[in-house]
C-alpha cells in the first residue's frame, strides 16, 4: 500500500509541475535530403523560416557528394576554393545555425551549377505567444479548466501524504 500511495504522489507531483510549466520555443531538426538536380532554392522556401539554434541534417551519398559552406561570393560562383568549413566524411552532417545570418552551402563534386547549393537565412527565435485576452470565453474556460486539475491534484497529494 506504501509504495503504491508513494507511487501516486510521485504521479501528481510530476503532473503538477508540468502544469506550472510556461510554454517555449524550441530549435527545429531540419532534415535535408542533399542530392543533384535538386532545386535548393525552392526547398528552402518551402521549408522555412529557419531560426538560430536550428539543425540542419544534411543526408547525402558517401564519396558522390559534400557539404561545404562558403561566404556570398563562394555561393554564387560555385567556388569551395576559400570554404569556411568542407565535410566529406559519413553520409549525413548536423549543422547548427547558431547565428543569426545567412548561411551559404554548396555541393564541391561539380553539382553546384546544377542547383545543388543551399542559401539559408537564420532568425532570432520569435518571442513566445502572449497569453489569450480576458475577453476571450474559451480561453478563460481553459484557464479555469487548468486551475481546477492543478488544485485537485495538490489536494489528492495532500490527501495522500496524510495517509503516510
Amino acid at each position: 500500500m506504501e509504495r503504491r500511495v508513494t507511487a501516486w504522489t510521485a504521479v501528481l507531483v510530476a503532473l503538477a509541475a508540468c502544469a506550472a510549466l510556461p510554454a517555449t520555443t524550441t530549435a527545429n531538426k531540419i532534415s535535408v535530403n542533399w542530392m543533384p538536380n535538386t532545386n535548393y532554392t525552392v526547398w528552402e522556401q518551402t521549408h522555412g523560416p529557419f531560426y538560430k539554434g536550428d539543425w540542419l541534417v544534411f543526408y547525402y551519398t558517401s564519396g558522390q557528394a559534400d557539404v561545404v559552406e562558403v561566404n556570398e561570393s563562394g555561393y554564387n560562383r560555385c567556388d569551395a576554393t576559400n570554404a569556411i568549413y568542407n565535410y566529406s566524411k559519413g553520409r549525413s552532417f548536423a549543422f547548427e545555425l547558431n547565428e543569426t545570418k545567412t548561411y551559404y552551402f554548396i555541393c564541391s563534386f561539380g553539382y553546384c551549377p546544377g542547383g545543388m547549393k543551399l542559401a539559408i537565412k537564420s532568425q532570432k527565435l520569435p518571442p513566445p505567444s502572449p497569453p489569450p485576452s480576458g475577453h476571450d470565453k474559451s480561453a478563460a474556460l481553459a484557464r479555469a479548466h487548468a486551475g481546477v486539475v492543478l488544485y485537485a491534484a495538490v489536494a489528492a497529494l495532500a490527501a495522500l501524504l496524510r495517509m503516510v
